[in-house]
């Protein structure tokens, strides 16, 4: 991907629905240079599909935080698997650095993230955490 195909992805990503002239206007391209760029990116599998956000999906969790944890000993598989059970933990990636996993939460209230950030602390083999409260999405 060159340049360019980077430009047209931020511009689908802006408006998905963009129709071909108004992309190749705001590139500065012909549309069949757009049709031609767009056609080749999903046959190399770059772009693999189109999704629409909804209003309701952006107000599931209208309180979302970025969970730090730091796990001791041998603990990583037991927390893992505990912490998928927990519908409130919408993902969760292993990291490098201080931090071994990063858990993105999800929740109705501050009351119940904070509830919630207690029942995973209390998990055997959690030994340090820190969490972010997501305050905007500025970039979906």
């Amino acid at each position: 991907m060159d340049n360019t195909d980077h430009r047209l992805i931020a511009a689908l990503r802006r408006d998905a629905r963009a129709s071909l002239s108004s992309l190749a206007a705001t590139l500065g391209l012909s549309r069949t240079t757009v049709r031609a760029r767009l056609d080749r990116l999903r046959r190399d599998g770059e772009i693999v599909g189109f999704s629409v956000v909804l209003k309701s999906d952006l107000a599931r969790d209208p309180v979302r935080a970025l969970m730090m944890i730091g796990i001791e000993g041998r603990g990583t598989d037991r927390a893992i698997r505990s912490l998928q059970g927990y519908p409130e933990v919408r993902a969760l990636h292993s990291t490098n650095g201080r931090w071994d996993m990063i858990a993105e939460l999800g929740a109705d209230s501050l009351a119940a993230l904070d509830a919630l950030l207690t029942r995973i602390r209390r998990l055997d083999g959690i030994a340090t955490s820190e969490t972010l409260l997501l305050l905007a999405t500025r970039k979906a």
